[in-house]
């Protein structure tokens, strides 16, 4: 396999979309009493990393089944580097606080279909 740079020119010689974010997969750490006190701390902190610009999506995921919420979740920034990346996932009050650990990863989006909606006389809208 090539290095991850290597693919990186690879994908963008061949006319991909090339964008590298930062994905973060975040598991809880069984303390669901310190997981329930941190999650406002947590709050502010996306909310703070969105109005900067480092926020693309964040939420939380089901179990393998599809069925039942376990507290794992998936933040997905955007950072001038992995080690950028790294500090804004070790700055969220989950991790920081050890309501939970992470992994992370680079990402690199080649396709992408989206729909974006706004209204903004309704203030809301909707991603698809």
């Amino acid at each position: 396999m090539p290095s991850w740079q290597e693919y990186k020119t690879i994908a963008q010689a061949r006319g991909a979309l090339a964008l590298e974010l930062y994905v973060v997969h975040s598991t809880p750490n069984g303390d669901h009493d310190l997981m329930k006190s941190t999650l406002p701390d947590h709050l502010d902190y996306q909310k703070e990393m969105e109005a900067k610009g480092n926020l693309v999506f964040a939420g939380p995921l089901s179990d393998e089944t599809g069925k039942e919420m376990q507290g794992y979740g998936m933040i997905v920034y955007r950072a001038n580097s992995f080690e950028q990346a790294r500090c804004f996932a070790e700055e969220d009050p989950m991790h920081k606080k050890g309501a939970r650990t992470f992994t992370m990863r680079r990402w690199l989006i080649n396709e992408v279909s989206l729909t974006v909606t706004l209204s903004l006389s309704g203030q809301h809208g909707t991603l698809s």
